[in-house]
């Protein structure tokens, strides 16, 4: 392998600490970076169907669903039958989960902050940029369907 990192392990590597550094935030409140995530995505006035919460997610239904019931045995979720649809359920917060769903914004909101403090828009303009790249090469599988290495 080449001395420096690779792309794949400079995300890798980074993505974990800001993973390790979510837990340990989350942890201070009973919960993990998974259930944050969650809490964000669930609309706290009507609630979020079942069905769309993966998609919005990028995670496996079976990995939601055991969030989802750790997170019903926290009392932070409370699921309904959806009027819209008889064939899914709503998931809906309940006061702590409201509670606990602002906690989450906060800690992306202070983390977005201490990011924007201390690197120059320019920056993370180009970030942004190149890792919107990546995905699209990454989602239209063109990373190893007929290229070669040059």
């Amino acid at each position: 392998m080449i001395k420096e990192k690779t792309i794949d392990q400079l995300i890798r590597e980074t993505w974990m600490a800001i993973a390790k550094l979510y837990n340990e935030e989350a942890s201070k409140y009973g919960g993990t970076l998974s259930i944050g995530y969650v809490l964000l995505k669930i609309d706290p006035q009507v609630g979020t169907p079942s069905t769309s919460l993966a998609p919005m997610l990028g995670m496996e239904a079976t990995s939601l669903s055991r969030t989802l019931k750790k997170m019903e045995e926290k009392k932070l979720i409370y699921k309904e039958p959806n009027p819209k649809d008889g064939r899914s359920v709503l998931i809906n917060l309940t006061e702590y989960g409201k509670q606990m769903r602002e906690k989450s914004k906060e800690t992306v909101l202070q983390f977005n902050e201490v990011i924007y403090q201390n690197v120059p828009e320019k920056d993370l303009n180009c970030l942004r940029i190149t890792i919107g790249k990546i995905l699209d090469l990454v989602n239209k599988k063109q990373i190893f369907h007929g290229n070669k290495i040059k």
